[in-house]
């Protein structure tokens, strides 16, 4: 068993109103009710016009808040895009980078994931850098050459287990209810872990977490997490509903 810290994390993506807060609230009531325990830390990611209001009600609970996504920018002419420092000032602690979707919709390059996780650590945020081999990559038997490539591509010089956390999604399984089998996903997160110390060094890369994300669900959540190397999840759809997530978080307990 790892001696890194798991982190299960909830990327609610473009879902969620103030009426939805009630499910994060009833997340940090369970983890504060003292005979639940599990040993993970527990985040959750709302969009941006919930960040504020979610953190301020989970403040100084287990649970805590991160921004989906952030501009490279501290500021500027920049219309609807947010600053790491403006996450960071409505109460996050994090931000995921590089999320596939990011990477397919708006055709971010690693070169812009990698400015995106700078300006967090410039910001005192954590990045949660994502990574991920499509279906047709993963066809063609190329998963392990791209999502080496996407870390060398995304994390820089000075990247540690402190600021930045790697998130491995099969672009494929994201809400398909597809997964990896066990030994699959053993073998990417052995060779990102690999790679992270190639491209690192041993002591930064030491205590990265490597999350896995891509259909994470309460009855698979338990064989997923006890996979070698996998510290953790980055969960879509499960973590909207209070009930979903914490089955996945009860794999830790």
């Amino acid at each position: 068993m790892s001696d890194i810290r798991a982190l299960v994390a909830g990327n609610w993506k473009m879902n969620g109103t103030t009426a939805s807060l009630p499910e994060a609230e009833a997340v940090m009531t369970r983890l504060s009710a003292g005979d639940f325990n599990p040993n993970a830390d527990v985040m959750i990611c709302p969009p941006a016009t919930l960040l504020r209001a979610m953190s301020d009600r989970l403040q100084g609970s287990p649970v805590a808040t991160g921004g989906e996504d952030c501009h490279a920018n501290a500021s500027g002419a920049h219309t609807g895009d947010i600053s790491a420092e403006m996450l960071k000032d409505a109460g996050a602690s994090a931000v995921i980078v590089g999320h596939s979707e990011r990477r397919a919709d708006h055709g971010e390059t690693d070169a812009m994931v990698l400015e995106k996780a700078r300006a967090a650590h410039r910001a005192g945020l954590t990045a949660i850098v994502c990574i991920g081999e499509t279906e047709a990559q993963r066809r063609a038997g190329e998963t392990l050459d791209i999502v080496t490539t996407q870390i060398r591509g995304s994390i820089a010089a000075g990247c540690t287990g402190v600021n930045t956390i790697i998130a491995y999604e099969p672009v494929w399984a994201i809400g398909s209810g597809l997964t990896p089998t066990t030994a699959d996903v053993a073998e990417v997160h052995g060779a990102i872990r690999q790679e992270l110390d190639a491209h690192l060094g041993a002591d930064a890369a030491s205590g990265m977490r490597i999350l896995y994300g891509g259909s994470v669900k309460p009855d698979n959540a338990r064989e997923l997490m006890s996979v070698e190397n996998v510290n953790g999840a980055l969960v879509g759809g499960a973590s909207l509903k209070a009930e979903d997530f914490l089955g996945i978080i009860a794999a830790y307990c």
